[in-house]
């Protein structure tokens, strides 16, 4: 320091100092920014090159380019596969149009609430998921860890389903298409129809045999499947690239991939509208069935989809928002988001239901056919006499209408010995009742609807370039939630972990691409995360509302965003949403203990599918799953509680690089000696960032109550008005 500044001066004068540190700061002459720094600890040495790259990651934080990525980002996060092929599904089961109540209300006082939440702690503290607990509650620091396990688990076989669709979009590129007709197989010299497709069908022989050539059972490995291998491969090389530069390379991707889904599903409506067929399924889909409403169990699977469909838990939100500017309205982008993820949920339930329309069109003359076969076999060899047929009725254009109105008399005539013929009823309503949801529709209905399209690849090719583009942009969404906290937090260098991620998870992934692997994909889709991420987003909520205080949240919500949240915020954060989630996880454990652990095992040899209960060795891979994902919750609490990790605390740190300000302060007491040094402020110009404090206390005052002290502005003395955005 040079001898003539005032600090020096002050080392040898008798005169009682109390200007602080910015004072002192002001007088300094210059200085070399990039090597001076100043630091006053409690009793603790600071790397000095450490604490410089921590500044200076602070200061070049990514940031999205425009609103419009961001929002691109976290509509292409939120909306995903689930929208697509189970939102129909629960549509249909829970009650047609009446299943949109339950799930607009919950999504209301649940979703809403809770997605807003993760925004704005994202957004004012800048970090990821670890970073940003270990900030409100160092003992709650848990979550962000556990948050990560899930998106590794869930990340694990969901790029198996984009595996899969890039299969699916090569094979399209044919006519006809491959999954169109069984194949035909010489046994001898005879030519015949594989058996265990003529038994089933052409799209499920293909789906079971040509794709996944699936086993038996979950203990019959069967070893790696080649192909699906590949396409793993491919899908985990995708995912790479969109993330190795961070939101600089995702944010890019997210214009094509959240757009493109929605031109195809306006698509495919257009076309859809246009089949035979189409309005009937779409009829059917939103005939409201009132009484479902009372049903628990309605409420409970509507719950689910609103919680998972949001991507509540997993710390991509929270990721996502982390790179947005202080002042950014999270509140619009929470109801914006929320709402276009319900709305493309109904297009997709619109498109889904007017295909499968077409498709129990098909399907019901088909069997119109076939039993109007049957019945000619009969009057020609006597079993029928000519005098139950209609006289109207013309066997060489013969209507469903025709053919029910002969049916009912056939059987009211053979009442006794009816069953003895073997005639189906054919009716449309039973087709359209036939409930498929998941790999089903996606990849065995829908596709065997499109094999009646006009110009079928065509559709074919959209479709799975859609699938996969809806499952990139969640992967990428899961995926930062894993990368972000992991890189806040341990300062390792982006490229190099997002690649070594994606291999390790692809080695690891190599157990969903043996012969067994769907049986995975259904044991970790069914329960790697359900239940953990319900005790993550309970305990996100219990830590914002009750820890650090629902008001002071408010409080600083309201300078954030430069306008007061409204009240219903805060009763929902503090009752009704903590209540909700509390009775969902308990639904949840009650649902896992009624219902025993098994899968729909496909039996070759029978060419359908059979549920069997998981053995003993897959009950302890499942069991382990809830448990890994769970740890981090209690294991981080007792380590801070009886304070075996440092949680950062008793630290003040205060820094100067290249004339900016910034600071590092955590778990200051209230009467620290140090506030003296803080005692003026040259600046009254409002902190864009927060204090960094961990959990204040529900006596203490918030960061922005001490704004309006005396002696000053806490926490906005080190940084300068022009100062941006800094990590904590």
């Amino acid at each position: 320091m040079p001898k003539n500044s005032k600090v020096t001066q002050r080392e040898h004068s008798s005169e009682h100092v109390t200007e602080s540190v910015a004072d002192l700061l002001a007088h300094q002459e210059p200085v070399d920014y990039k090597r001076s720094v100043l630091n006053v600890t409690g009793g603790e040495t600071w790397d000095k090159q450490k604490e410089g790259d921590e500044d200076l990651d602070a200061e070049n934080r990514p940031a999205w380019n425009s609103k419009l990525q961001y929002i691109l980002a976290q509509i292409g996060y939120s909306v995903g596969l689930g929208n697509v092929w189970r939102f129909p599904y629960l549509c249909q089961k829970n009650g047609g149009g009446a299943y949109l109540v339950p799930y607009l209300v919950l999504l209301i006082i649940i979703g809403l609430p809770l997605f807003f939440l993760e925004l704005a702690v994202g957004q004012r503290i800048r970090r990821g998921s670890i970073g940003v607990w270990n900030y409100i509650c160092p003992r709650l620091g848990g979550i962000g860890y556990a948050s990560c396990l899930v998106c590794f688990f869930v990340g694990l076989y969901y790029n198996v389903i984009i595996g899969w669709s890039i299969f699916y979009f090569f094979k399209s590129f044919q006519y006809p298409l491959p999954w169109s007709e069984c194949p035909i197989v010489k046994n001898g010299s005879v030519a015949v129809v594989e058996t265990e497709c003529e038994r089933s069908s052409a799209t499920t022989y293909f789906w079971y045999r040509e794709t996944l050539d699936i086993s038996n059972s979950i203990s019959e490995s069967g070893g790696l499947n080649w192909k699906m291998t590949l396409c793993l491969l491919m899908a985990w090389s995708l995912v790479g690239l969109a993330m190795i530069k961070g939101i600089q390379s995702s944010g890019k991707v997210m214009y094509f991939s959240s757009l493109f889904p929605y031109l195809v599903l306006v698509c495919f409506l257009v076309r859809g509208l246009l089949l035979r067929g189409a309005v009937d399924g779409i009829m059917h889909m939103f005939t409201p069935k009132l009484d479902k409403m009372l049903d628990p169990q309605v409420w409970r699977e509507a719950a689910t989809q609103v919680f998972f469909a949001l991507g509540l838990g997993f710390g991509g939100v929270i990721a996502f928002s982390s790179y947005n500017k202080q002042d950014n309205n999270c509140h619009f982008d929470a109801t914006l988001v929320s709402f276009i993820n319900f709305f493309t949920s109904v297009l997709a339930t619109l498109v889904v239901f007017a295909v499968l329309g077409f498709k129990a069109n098909i399907m019901n003359e088909k069997c119109v056919v076939e039993n109007a076969e049957k019945i000619l076999g009969y009057l020609n060899t006597n079993v029928l006499s000519h005098d139950l047929i209609p006289p109207h009725v013309n066997f060489s254009h013969l209507t469903a209408k025709d053919y029910n109105e002969m049916y009912r008399v056939i059987m009211t005539v053979k009442e006794g010995h009816f069953k003895e013929l073997g005639l189906d009823a054919c009716l449309l309503e039973d087709e359209l009742n036939k409930s498929v949801q998941g790999t089903g529709l996606a990849f065995i209905a829908f596709t065997e609807a499109m094999t009646h399209f006009p110009a079928s690849p065509f559709w074919s090719v959209m479709f799975f370039l859609m699938l996969i583009n809806l499952g990139l942009g969640s992967m990428i969404g899961t995926m930062s939630g894993i990368t972000t906290p992991i890189i806040d937090t341990f300062k390792v260098r982006k490229e190099v972990f997002t690649v070594g991620c994606c291999i390790f998870a692809f080695v690891v992934g190599l157990i969903f691409v043996q012969r067994s692997g769907n049986y995975f994909v259904t044991m970790f889709d069914d329960y790697s995360a359900t239940l953990p991420l319900t005790v993550v987003v309970i305990l996100e909520n219990i830590a914002v509302a009750w820890i650090y205080g629902t008001k002071k949240f408010m409080q600083e919500l309201t300078e954030m965003l430069g306008f007061q949240p409204y009240q219903f915020y805060y009763y929902a954060w503090k009752y009704v949403s903590p209540i909700c989630m509390a009775v969902l996880m308990t639904a949840s454990i009650i649902q896992l203990g009624v219902s025993p652990p098994g899968y729909s095992a496909w039996i070759r040899e029978e060419a359908a599918e059979k549920f069997l209960f998981y053995p003993t060795w897959a009950m302890a891979i499942l069991i382990s799953l809830i448990i890994l994902a769970s740890l981090p919750l209690p294991l981080v609490f007792i380590l801070r509680q009886f304070h075996l990790v440092s949680d950062g605390s008793n630290a003040l740190s205060v820094t100067y690089k290249k004339g900016r300000m910034m600071k590092d302060i955590s778990n200051l007491e209230d009467n620290d000696e140090t506030r003296f040094i803080l005692s003026k402020v040259p600046s009254e110009t409002p902190s864009p960032m927060p204090t960094h404090r961990s959990y204040l206390g529900p006596g203490s005052n918030s960061p922005m109550e001490m704004s309006s002290a005396p002696n000053g502005r806490y926490g906005s003395g080190y940084l300068l008005a022009s100062t941006p955005e800094s990590e904590l």
